[in-house]
């Protein structure tokens, strides 16, 4: 059972991590090109 809930975490992690522009874009009220230039500017 330990197992099953890892898996699933590690899973939603990796989909939040592929999403993360929609996701911050939603939860944040901003446009997506402006939360994804945001995020790129950083790196």
């Amino acid at each position: 059972m330990f197992w099953f809930i890892l898996l699933v975490v590690v899973v939603v992690g990796v989909v939040a991590w592929k999403m993360r522009v929609k996701l911050l874009a939603k939860v944040l009220g901003q446009s997506e090109s402006r939360v994804s230039r945001q995020i790129n500017r950083r790196r």
